[in-house]
């Protein structure tokens, strides 16, 4: 059984709130299983409802007008009693029944049971929630459970859950934590073998069913028809989610790989056409985004917070949402050549999109980077959380110290960075302003909290 951080998550929020938890992300990050375990910790009886599985289960809440006729057509589904107070309902793949969404409120102000609701591609579908709501004449009010429901998002699996998938102990991640908080290089011993985990990380990912085919068997070929599963899905997802633009969005995911080999990393339209324009076709990326199959990457004029007002949404990187389908698509035998750690392997687009999966995974919504003819290129900038940037630099190769973009922005009295960080294959070191972290060490890259705790005012 893999041990995911989403399990703390659900623990704290369903000891603390009697309301419902959603949550969305992308096919087989393992929304469904983080709600079985739970079930497991805390409740004695669990209730599964799936919506693609069962499509007759939508009957229970069409046309229902309160809580107790949404029970009384339940417990005709379910597989056992409903026991107040014991037992947890899960509404898996709720995209298909956005009446379950709207109507959640009944259910939870009735109280008798605690609720979880996971859905795929609900980035694009909650956006028309409230319109498919009033087309089916449901009241207005219940179309936004608010109060009533959160939603939080998963993610595959980060690098320090893979760790511990694949046995590292927790001294080891311990250790490895501990030089990251204050900047000291961890025992070179340990530093060799994190990153031969993290060269197996490159070519399973995080995605929960490679990463178990991993753990079970040690077969990278059985990781491949996992992966390769999962890339099935997620096509069939671009054909039945955007009909009237499946074809373009099908060439889209397929250039990923390609693009991100290029040599600037851009995602450029003319590869799909000459004559397309971003304006025309934007909706379709940010459709990719949304359904958590890529993640885009805005470059920004300048490295200032915010980084958003900065952005500019027709020049972006698209990265895969996991590593391990980026590396499967690539082929060719890459993954025996990673594994054996060939020096002669291109590693920057696999690299960053390690970084870019990361950086999404550990609160940073939106990742973004710095191109400028005058000074160069960055990899990323992120907003720290406490009111700074912090420009982000991934090498891959011997030369990690040559970054002459990162030394101009840097030298700019204008941007006032007072920290910028260089991924690389060596051990943690600081050189003035840049600080240089072994790539694995990205796992821990995370978020300031923005919103105080506790304030009492004193009058």
């Amino acid at each position: 059984m893999l041990t995911r951080k989403i399990d703390t998550v659900l623990d704290t929020f369903y000891d603390n709130t009697k309301m419902a938890l959603m949550l969305t992300g992308a096919r087989q990050v393992g929304k469904t299983n983080a709600f079985r375990r739970l079930a497991r910790r805390k409740f004695e009886r669990y209730i599964e409802i799936n919506f693609i599985e069962t499509p007759d289960a939508k009957q229970i809440f069409q046309g229902a007008q309160n809580a107790k006729e949404i029970l009384l057509r339940l417990s005709a589904f379910a597989d056992g009693p409903l026991v107040p107070g014991k037992t947890l309902i899960l509404f898996d793949e709720v995209q298909k029944c956005p009446e379950c969404v709207t109507q959640i409120k009944f259910l939870v102000d009735e109280g008798s049971y605690r609720y979880g609701l996971t859905g795929s591609l609900l980035g694009v579908e909650l956006e028309d929630l409230q319109e498919k709501a009033q087309a089916r004449n449901l009241n207005a009010e219940a179309s936004e459970p608010v109060g009533y429901m959160d939603i939080k998002t998963m993610f595959p699996l980060d690098f320090e859950e893979f760790a511990q998938a694949v046995g590292v102990a927790q001294d080891v991640i311990d250790h490895i934590k501990g030089c990251f908080d204050n900047t000291k290089p961890v025992d070179p011993v340990v530093h060799e073998q994190m990153m031969k985990v993290f060269r197996l990380y490159l070519i399973v990912g995080g995605l929960p069913a490679p990463v178990w085919a991993y753990v079970k068997t040690n077969n990278i070929q059985n990781v491949a028809l996992q992966q390769r599963a999962v890339l099935n899905l997620y096509k069939k997802d671009i054909s039945q989610y955007d009909k009237d633009k499946k074809l373009l969005l099908d060439e889209i995911f397929d250039l990923i790989p390609s693009e991100l080999n290029a040599k600037n990393k851009r995602f450029i339209l003319k590869e799909l056409n000459q004559n397309l324009k971003f304006q025309r076709y934007e909706n379709s990326f940010l459709w990719m985004k949304k359904a958590g199959v890529a993640i885009p990457t805005y470059n920004v004029e300048e490295p200032r917070i915010p980084l958003k007002l900065n952005q500019q949404r027709n020049l972006f990187k698209l990265f895969q949402n996991d590593v391990g389908l980026l590396a499967y698509q690539y082929a060719n035998g890459i993954q025996l050549r990673i594994l054996s750690g060939e020096v002669n392997i291109n590693y920057g687009a696999i690299f960053e999109n390690v970084v870019a999966q990361e950086l999404l995974a550990q609160g940073f919504e939106q990742p973004y980077y710095f191109n400028s003819k005058k000074q160069g290129e960055v990899d990323f900038v992120i907003e720290a959380g406490d009111g700074t940037a912090i420009p982000i630099e991934v090498k891959s190769g011997k030369n990690y110290e040559r970054h002459n973009a990162l030394t101009n922005i840097l030298d700019n009295e204008e941007y006032n960075l007072n920290k910028a960080i260089v991924l690389c294959n060596d051990n943690v070191s600081v050189q003035g302003k840049k600080v240089y972290l072994p790539i694995y060490m990205t796992t821990f890259i995370r978020k300031k909290q923005e919103i105080p705790g506790i304030y009492k005012l004193e009058l």
